[in-house]
């Protein structure tokens, strides 16, 4: 197999290592393949200060760099999880708000270390794009109100419930 041409790279204060063990604690396929610490002088500090992991999520690999404060993740970039069943949204939900993290509307949430995440059932996108306008409506109308998803909610508004 090739080199993988593009991945996710996320740039945290101090915690990289730390967050991407907590991430490939909570999905299946998941690891931390290597740290590596800068043994030069950089921009953002002295020799060892600056630390990069590499590591997968599902199987996809992504880099996070320990580096000092520099701009804070916001709704720009999130990290977007297709989940099969309410067991599988309400296990990677609570398991990214563990320690501080933030529930927000519409399936989104902030984890402790303010990566944004949205954690949305596989079937919103066939239920909201149905030719039906008015079914696909009471399906937005809900998830509108939702903050963690509920697939029987949604499934129900479909129907007319």
């Amino acid at each position: 197999m090739g080199i993988q041409k593009i991945t996710p790279f996320l740039w945290y204060a101090t915690e990289a290592e730390e967050a991407a063990r907590f991430y490939a604690s909570i999905f299946p396929d998941s690891r931390v393949t290597r740290v590596t610490t800068l043994p030069s002088e950089s921009p953002s500090g002295p020799p060892g200060s600056v630390k990069v992991v590499s590591f997968e999520l599902f199987g996809q690999p992504f880099t996070a760099m320990s580096a000092g404060p520099l701009d804070p993740f916001n709704h720009a970039i999130s990290l977007l999880v297709t989940c099969e069943d309410q067991a599988e949204i309400d296990r990677y939900w609570d398991g990214l708000l563990a320690g501080g993290g933030t529930p927000e509307q519409c399936g989104w949430l902030r984890d402790r270390y303010g990566l944004c995440w949205q954690i949305v059932p596989a079937r919103l996108g066939e239920l909201m794009s149905d030719p039906d306008r008015v079914r696909a409506k009471r399906v937005s109308d809900a998830m509108l109100k939702m903050v963690k998803f509920d697939i029987a909610a949604l499934e129900a508004a479909y129907a007319g419930g």
